[in-house]
């Protein structure tokens, strides 16, 4: 019995310890970090002055900067582009894949995992696949263009304004896809299949199930990918850096990108650290407006 007690003990105290553990990790390097950037939001805070601690407090000064700023709001226009593009064709592109990989047909298990490669690789090295498939004199992408008769010229993706926002937009839609389509085959995968039987016997076909049965009970599913969807494409820096580095002459940038250029390249830091609390108030918004909606349903 005293050996029974002492094993319990040591177990419970192994959990606290865990636990401890875990709130020490978060503390350390996600509320320290962010709190410390809310503060240096409201002071004046350069390459000189992040060292020697001398950050007079302006209030919403940096704030009112960057509202004032001519470039924010076109850069939050291609912000708001980029996001909206992307999880829309993200979620489409991937919906229609989880459903064709619920059918069972030879291979199926393989191809599903060759579309993960692209998901699992890292960004920068992403990019650089994507920078030589968009590249303008010996890209894949205008070399099938011109063989299919579509374009005559070469058209520079990257550096033409008018084609640099939609190149990225096209290289993350194809790093996001693979992660939709993980996240919906699991919910496909929990609608029991007596309901489709009965509809198949009661004369509906694959559109009519698709629209009666699969999106009524997609719902809660198909609103946590918008909102994980729109949170990771929110953070995504990557292909910016890899690719355009937000030009040209700001035609592809976005704000997460905008705040590292403020930080690290003309070192204005207080600046950097107002537009991400800025993004961090439109995450925690999305992430507040998903939570509110699934409670609702729940309470329903």
């Amino acid at each position: 019995m005293t050996r029974l007690f002492n094993s319990m003990r040591d177990g419970i105290g192994m959990h606290i310890v865990l636990i401890w553990a875990g709130m020490a990790y978060l503390l350390i390097f996600s509320a320290f970090p962010l709190f410390y950037n809310i503060i240096m939001s409201f002071q004046t805070v350069d390459i000189f002055s992040i060292a020697s601690f001398d950050r007079p407090f302006v209030g919403l000064q940096n704030y009112t900067a960057i509202f004032a700023n001519p470039s924010f709001w076109p850069i939050l226009k291609n912000t708001a582009f980029f996001v909206g593009i992307s999880v829309l064709m993200q979620i489409v592109l991937g919906f229609g894949l989880a459903l064709l990989f619920a059918q069972d047909f030879p291979g199926s298990s393989y191809m599903r995992g060759l579309f993960l490669a692209g998901w699992i690789m890292p960004g920068l090295v992403t990019g650089a696949i994507w920078n030589w498939i968009l590249a303008g004199d010996f890209g894949v992408l205008n070399y099938v263009l011109r063989s299919l008769g579509v374009i005559s010229g070469n058209i520079f993706w990257l550096s033409d304004p008018a084609y640099s926002l939609y190149s990225i937009i096209i290289a993350n839609i194809w790093v996001g896809i693979p992660f939709n389509m993980i996240l919906l085959s699991v919910g496909l995968a929990s609608i029991p299949h007596d309901i489709y039987e009965a509809a198949e016997l009661d004369g509906a076909g694959a559109f009519r199930r698709f629209l009666t049965i699969t999106l009524p009970l997609m719902r809660t599913h198909l609103a946590a990918v918008v909102s994980l969807g729109v949170i990771f494409t929110m953070q995504q820096f990557d292909l910016f850096a890899a690719l355009t580095q937000g030009g040209p002459s700001n035609s592809s940038n976005v704000m997460q990108y905008w705040s590292w250029q403020f930080s690290f390249q003309t070192y204005d830091i207080s600046s950097g650290s107002a537009i991400s609390v800025l993004l961090i108030v439109l995450v925690v918004a999305v992430a507040a407006t998903y939570t509110l909606s699934t409670r609702s349903e729940q309470i329903n």
